[in-house]
């Protein structure tokens, strides 16, 4: 008896308070996260280079107090994100569905997507091949998520994404949500965070998508931000997204703000004058060849001209041709029929050759002619050097005619000696080919 109080009572009141505390450790462990082996957890926010203060929403601080030790569970309450394992049928889908099949679940999860269930969506997210194949799907995570949680999302975007191909365009989404929902939030966010990490890779991303989200909503203030950035890849990435909804209003409003830039800034009005362009032509042909007409001589006129061209080729090429050979505006006339020249002899160049027998030989038209022999040599060599001989400028005629021969030398030597013998050309010629 005495050897039990000696050794036995100890041994059963040990063997009692490991207990007690497995299962109060166990109960606490319960009121954690759980969260599945694929799931989403919100890093912690030290050491991301990302600012920590609450800028907007009461739920973005409350998402990420979930990185902070809890020492009070009574006087502060944590909005914790319970991410259960992605349901067998959604991840059959995700992974092995059709394109319709994948795209109708995953919508229908994000429909209902809140913090809650943000988990098992970045789950279904993460059951995708990696890659530009599920950007729309990333776009629609990133969107949805922004509404929830956006500095949480730009961390699972910095973190998980793969840098090449998918981090940057998931962080512009984030911000073109965030900005598109609450823009002073955003912006002071991308303020502070510039301010703090003024060389990160990220910054230029995240500039991009304020312009993004603004111009969804307010193209006068997305203007004027776009205007205080500095030359660069990131101002022409982020014009892409002024055009795109400038050119949804009508094709006055678009031509307006594109002549908002300045003549003295050639290089940057040419490519707004390109890309606004490409739209316009795609929808109003008409308007923007009277662009074109009332654009004086330069890169920028030229930038639009080659746009319209492009596409009105392809429409209907003999009204791209009548009217640029009726343009009043010699030099723009020249260059209007030379693209026009270009374009068309490589889809169509019998009819190309066609509307050039309309013209007789001058030399407005060489440099045209030229342009076609350039086209048709390696099809057609001796075609091109029977047009070549029509030049009438001496030093142009010699340049066309020099290259359409040695086409013809390496298709058919034989061919080009005969015809050379029956023209009497000079024997340096001969050996062209």
């Amino acid at each position: 008896m005495s050897s039990f109080f000696r050794v036995g009572l100890p041994w059963a009141i040990s063997l009692g308070i490991v207990f007690y505390l497995g299962l109060e450790l166990g109960s606490k462990s319960g009121d954690s996260p759980s969260l599945s082996e694929n799931s989403y957890s919100p890093p912690n926010l030290a050491n991301q280079g990302f600012p920590k203060e609450n800028v907007s929403r009461t739920s973005v601080s409350d998402n990420n107090k979930k990185a902070v030790i809890q020492n009070d569970r009574d006087k502060e309450k944590k909005s914790v994100i319970y991410s259960p394992p992605l349901p067998p049928n959604l991840r059959r889908i995700m992974e092995d569905g059709s394109v319709l099949e994948r795209m109708g679940a995953y919508m229908d999860a994000l429909r209902n997507m809140d913090s809650n269930s943000l988990g098992e969506v970045v789950d279904a997210f993460e059951a995708l091949p990696k890659g530009f194949g599920r950007h729309l799907e990333m776009k629609l995570l990133m969107r949805s998520w922004s509404a929830i949680d956006p500095v949480g999302a730009l961390l699972y975007a910095k973190n998980s994404m793969s840098e090449k191909n998918e981090r940057g365009f998931a962080m512009s989404e984030v911000i073109a949500g965030w900005t598109a929902l609450d823009s002073d939030a955003s912006i002071a966010w991308v303020k502070k965070y510039q301010s703090q990490n003024p060389e990160s890779k990220e910054l230029e991303d995240l500039m991009i998508g304020v312009v993004k989200g603004l111009a969804e909503n307010d193209l006068e203030t997305a203007d004027s931000f776009f205007r205080t950035f500095p030359e660069g890849n990131a101002k022409w990435r982020a014009s892409n997204f002024l055009v795109e909804e400038y050119t949804k209003l009508d094709t006055k409003d678009a031509i307006q703000w594109a002549e908002k830039f300045p003549e003295s800034d050639e290089p940057a009005r040419s490519i707004i004058f390109g890309q606004v362009a490409d739209i316009l032509a795609q929808k109003d042909l008409k308007g923007t060849a009277t662009w074109v007409e009332n654009l004086p001589p330069g890169k920028a006129s030229e930038q639009v001209l080659n746009n319209l061209l492009s596409k009105w080729t392809v429409d209907n090429p003999m009204e791209a041709a009548e009217w640029a050979s009726q343009l009043k505006d010699i030099e723009k006339r020249g260059k209007a029929m030379k693209l026009l020249a270009n374009m068309w002899s490589l889809r169509d160049p019998v009819a190309t050759a066609s509307w050039l027998n309309n013209f007789p030989p001058s030399l407005e038209l060489d440099p045209v002619v030229g342009e076609f022999v350039n086209r048709i040599s390696i099809k057609d060599p001796e075609g091109a050097v029977g047009w070549a001989s029509s030049i009438v400028n001496k030093e142009q005629r010699e340049k066309a005619l020099g290259k359409a021969l040695r086409a013809w030398g390496r298709k058919n030597p034989e061919g080009l000696r005969a015809w050379q013998e029956k023209n009497g050309l000079p024997a340096k010629e001969k050996k062209t080919e």
